[in-house]
């Protein structure tokens, strides 16, 4: 993406600025950011996947690299220090020369444990941004992940910069790929296990790669609604197919989901219908409203669809009024994506991190903002036929409003989920994953 070094550094000028803010309000002279370190699996010598700490690939692309750090205060030019020990038995990085070196006076690390003479002398007006809080104690920090700070820049992180969004937009195109060939391998009658392994290839990107475990699930197992295991046995036959899977791009992460089914049945109906709620409710983002409204309206949809299929014999308004739709529809409506896949900042109602927590009848709404420019979103209605809840809501009074005989045709199916990764801007929605669609279907 040749666009992104100009797109670059005017990220990193907004980062500057955001932390000229956040030190001020703690009192500081700056922070010192940790890449984060490798971990070791108990009572063994092997360790878990390097996951990077947010606040670091914030900066900069290095999402791969322990025993790196940051120091930045907001005006002078930020410090890396980037690990590159001499090491035969592991993938040594490159010595950094891409696009954003520029932003960096770099400095390089040969051993992890020598990182004290590359950090500022006097430590009392840094803090250590970080998770490993033994690691801070050691090298003499007394502020640990300040307050004030951190508040102020998860809250600025829901306002994304145009190198963010250009990020995003990539990680939504190759998480399309993914879909696509997810999708085929489906209809080829292929196993849960198979279908992943297509959308990895598809997507060059391995389990340890893709933001978060992807969820491909297949008839009944798409009624569980973070299930995360592969089974190798294709099923008896393939009537339905969720699958949740996202991608990463410099460390922006695509969210996306999609149901099939196979043949001609009711539960494509069902389909079509949460496909058009989808982007009904994706049209309801706009700058000042608030995100836990589009939620309710959701649940509206919902009901209606619970009613059009036959599944309740009541009208839509008594579906809602009785609280029936949160048994078909148990989560929240979408969150903030970003650096994250559910990203930070979206239960607080101001940059000093005043909670703003999710309603009581909806306690798994994972945003309460108000909707913003700039800002990132999923929109992710679903429909699912859970045992457990279903069991909960007959065993209730609200039992008699419901045709049980057409619930019985749809737990075959499991459930659906569609799901969109939309950018806010000021007079218009940008649905990335419908635009990396289109421009796939065109392709093809």
């Amino acid at each position: 993406m040749t666009e992104h070094h100009d797109l670059y550094a005017a990220h990193i000028e907004t980062l500057q600025q955001r932390t000229r803010e956040a030190v001020e309000r703690e009192g500081l002279e700056g922070l010192v950011i940790h890449s984060g370190q490798s971990k070791r699996l108990f009572l063994d010598d092997n360790h878990y996947p390097f996951k990077v700490n947010p606040q670091f690939k914030a900066w900069l692309p290095v999402i791969d690299n322990p025993n790196c750090w940051l120091v930045v205060n907001g005006l002078d030019k930020p410090k890396l220090i980037f690990y590159r020990p001499t090491d035969f038995w592991h993938k040594v990085p490159p010595e950094p020369n891409e696009y954003w070196t520029d932003c960096f006076d770099v400095v390089m690390l040969k051993q992890a444990d020598m990182v004290e003479k590359h950090l500022p002398y006097d430590k009392r007006n840094f803090a250590y941004v970080g998770e490993y809080i033994e690691v801070a104690s050691a090298l003499g920090f007394n502020n640990v992940n300040p307050d004030r700070a951190l508040h102020y820049l998860h809250y600025q992180r829901a306002y994304k910069t145009d190198y963010e969004l250009a990020c995003m937009r990539e990680a939504n195109r190759i998480a399309v790929a993914g879909h696509r060939a997810a999708a085929q391998a489906f209809f080829a009658g292929e196993s849960e296990f198979y279908i992943n392994l297509a959308y990895n290839a598809a997507t060059q990107q391995g389990d340890n790669d893709v933001p978060y475990t992807g969820i491909v699930a297949l008839n009944e197992h798409c009624s569980i609604l973070h299930y995360m295991h592969y089974d190798t046995a294709k099923p008896d036959q393939h009537r339905s197919f969720l699958i949740d899977a996202g991608a990463n791009y410099n460390g922006y992460a695509a969210d996306i989901t999609r149901t099939y089914s196979v043949g001609d049945n009711p539960f494509k109906g069902l389909i079509r219908e949460l496909d058009k709620l989808t982007l009904s409710l994706a049209e309801r983002l706009k700058p000042g409203v608030d995100y836990a409204d589009i939620h309710l309206a959701a649940h509206e949809g919902i009901a209606n669809v619970l009613v059009q299929a036959g599944l309740v014999n009541m009208t839509a308004e008594d579906c809602l009024a009785q609280g029936i739709t949160r048994t078909f529809f148990p989560h929240g409506i979408g969150h903030f994506l970003g650096l994250q896949v559910h990203d930070v900042g979206g239960l607080v109602m101001d940059d000093r991190g005043t909670p703003k927590p999710a309603p009581d009848d909806h306690p798994f709404l994972r945003c309460t903002r108000t909707v913003e420019a700039r800002q990132v979103f999923t929109i992710e209605p679903g429909l699912y036929f859970i045992e457990s809840l279903l069991a909960d809501l007959k065993s209730s009074e609200s039992s008699k409003y419901i045709n049980w005989d057409v619930v019985g045709t749809y737990r075959p199916y499991g459930g659906i989920r569609i799901e969109d990764n939309i950018i806010v801007h000021r007079d218009n929605n940008e649905n990335m994953t419908r635009i990396a669609e289109r421009i796939a279907e065109q392709k093809n």
